[in-house]
Order: C-alpha cells, then sequence, then structure tokens
C-alpha cells in the first residue's frame, strides 16, 4: 500500500508525499519520475534483453542514439553487457533481477520503489544480489524505497529502517538505533536473528526481579524508567549476545551479570559461535505484540538462547552456568508494549 501510495496508484487519504521536495499529491504516476522493480521481474519474454531495458525510454520516444547509449551505461553498471542479445528465458535468476533493476535506472528517475525485489531467489543468490543493490544504490545516490519482509535485507541494506505493523510505522531510525534502542516489544522481536529473548520480570525500588534472580539497575536507568507512567507489569528484554558462557568470563565481568543455571536444550554451531538454547521455569511471557509475533515464527514461548564463543563445551543435555550482561537489560510495559529504558 505504501509504494502504491508513493507510485501514485492509490489515493492519500491524509498527508502530503514530496519528492524532491516536490509535493506530489495530485500528479498523475507517469509524472512522479519514479521507477520500480517488482518482486516478479515483470520482464517481456519475446523481447531481448537491450529492448527491455531500453523500452521506457522507447516509450518515452528518446531518439535512437540516446537509447542505444544509456542502455549500454546501464548494461556495463549492472554486468549485463555480455547479455544484451539474450532473452529472459536464457537468464538466471540474479540476471534477471538485474535486467529488471537496469529497465528501471535507465531513465535516471528521482526515486526507485522496490517491492521484495529478491524474494524469488534462493538463499545464496539473495545473499550475492544483496551486495549487488547496496552497492548500485551507493554508485546512483538515488533516493530507494525497499519493501522486504527479511529484517535481515532491512538491516544490511537501509540507512533508515522503518518498521511497519498493521499500517503503523512502529519506529523509523538507522539499523542500529533499531537493534540497540527498540521502541517497543515488536519491533525488539522482530529486529536480530536470533531474536531477543523475553523473560517475565517485576520493578522493585532499586531494579527488577527476574525468574532466575534480582538486578540492581543503574540510577540513570531507574531516573529514565520513572518518567514513564508507572507500568502494572513489565518484560525484560536481552540480545543472545548479552547472556554468555559463565565459565568464559572474567571476573570484571562477573561483577555485572547475573549468573544462572540451565539445562541446555540444543546447540547450533555456526564455526565462530554457538547458539545454546535453553528453557526457564515459571510462567511464560504475554503480551499482545508479542503474541502477534510468535504466531509469525519470529519468536518461540519459554525458548531462549545464548550466543557463546565456539569454545564453549555446552553440550545437548547440560546443566551449565550462564551469565546474563544486566547493563544490557531492556524493560518494556506488559500493556503497551513501550520501551521505558528509552526517555519518554
Amino acid at each position: 500500500t505504501t509504494l502504491n501510495m508513493i507510485a501514485g496508484l492509490e489515493d492519500i487519504s491524509s498527508g502530503e508525499l514530496r519528492i524532491g521536495g516536490e509535493r506530489v499529491n495530485d500528479k498523475a504516476p507517469k509524472d512522479r519520475d519514479i521507477a520500480m522493480v517488482f518482486q516478479s521481474y515483470a520482464l517481456y519474454p519475446h523481447m531481448t534483453v537491450r529492448q527491455n531495458i531500453a523500452f521506457p525510454l522507447t516509450l518515452a520516444k528518446m531518439k535512437k542514439a540516446d537509447i542505444a547509449q544509456q542502455v549500454e551505461e546501464t548494461a556495463k553498471i549492472l554486468d549485463l553487457s555480455q547479455l544484451l542479445d539474450r532473452k529472459p528465458s536464457q537468464l538466471s535468476g540474479g540476471q534477471r533481477q538485474r535486467v529488471a533493476m537496469g529497465r528501471a535506472i535507465v531513465r535516471r528517475p528521482k526515486a526507485f520503489l522496490m517491492d521484495e525485489p529478491l524474494s524469488n531467489l534462493d538463499a545464496k543468490l539473495r545473499v550475492q544480489m544483496r551486495g549487488e543493490i547496496a552497492r548500485l544504490q551507493r554508485r546512483l545516490g538515488t533516493t530507494t524505497v525497499y519493501v522486504t519482509h527479511d529484517q535481515t535485507e532491512a538491516m544490511t541494506l537501509g540507512d533508515r529502517v522503518v518498521v511497519m505493523h498493521g499500517g503503523v510505522a512502529q519506529q523509523i531510525g538507522t539499523p542500529q538505533e533499531l537493534y540497540e534502542h527498540p521502541a517497543n516489544l515488536f519491533v525488539a522481536g522482530f529486529i536480530g536473528s536470533p531474536a531477543m529473548n523475553f523473560f517475565p520480570a517485576s520493578l522493585t525500588t532499586m531494579g527488577l526481579t527476574l525468574p532466575f534472580g534480582e538486578v540492581t539497575l543503574s540510577p540513570q536507568t531507574q531516573e529514565i524508567i520513572a518518567r514513564h507512567p508507572k507500568p502494572r507489569n513489565v518484560i525484560v528484554g536481552v540480545r543472545p549476545e548479552h547472556i554468555r558462557d559463565a565459565a568464559l568470563i572474567d571476573g570484571y565481568e562477573r561483577i555485572r551479570a547475573l549468573t544462572f543455571g540451565v539445562d541446555v536444550d540444543m546447540v547450533e554451531s555456526l564455526g565462530s559461535d554457538k547458539y545454546v538454547y535453553f528453557t526457564t521455569s515459571g510462567p511464560a511471557v504475554h503480551a499482545a505484540q508479542l503474541d502477534e509475533l510468535e504466531a509469525q515464527g519470529e519468536v518461540t514461548e519459554n525458548q531462549f538462547v545464548a550466543r557463546v564463543p565456539a569454545e564453549s563445551k555446552a553440550a545437548i543435555g547440560d546443566s551449565i552456568e550462564l551469565a546474563c550482561d544486566t547493563t544490557k537489560l531492556v524493560v518494556f510495559d506488559a500493556d503497551t508494549g513501550a520501551n521505558l529504558t528509552v526517555p519518554s
């Protein structure tokens, strides 16, 4: 819907849409000077690569010499020069995607709109094309609005990321801002792989009570939480990399850590790291935003994960001690989902 409004294919009920500083709410799609790249590529099968890329310029009735020059320049940028006389059926998925992008960039629009352009590619090709799109965008310097359900794509490609849910922008910021300071439970659970761990908790005079111990919060964090309306219930979030194997931490790290014992359910080895999965006793976390994420498979009730170094001896069935970095805890209002550790 958002892309359709920018493109002029759907009416905007309120607010203003500006492209290049100009209000375009009432402009026809053809007059907005934007180009779209679709999930389905939308290439003409009877045309060659050259003809597909040239198509928007042909429609604009440009001179043949100018069309040929711009097509050659675009093909060079996208490494398609050797494929210009082939038909789409003779191309790989990645090559077809580059042709679709070439058709979009050949007329040098003010903005690109990309609608999940990599979703039809296999995992390896997606990673490769992600890098190519990032390099292309930096080279052209053209504003690009990129829609994706893959948070990894959003985090690696975006200078600024908008997390949408139910038609509402939940948070706008840099990838790092979204990761380190999520505005609410939905953003926290959606951004990050593996997802943030969530534990039920209660506020105390000086800090928090968690299922596995007491935490004293810094005076600065206590002050920020106090500025928010007092919550009835809270949920504490902690990223997997902030839960360590206690056997591998030094004395300084132990000072600011909360240690607790767990039984290991599963271990995933990634070479340089391991993901250690575990469960805890006690009540499960329940909040509307987390329930929605659970339904989408983004989070799993009462299952938690720690990211530990490869040298960790943790194995399935072991009882081990983990250490949670208490300076990295994020406190959420369980009812509203709001992050209480960012200023209100």
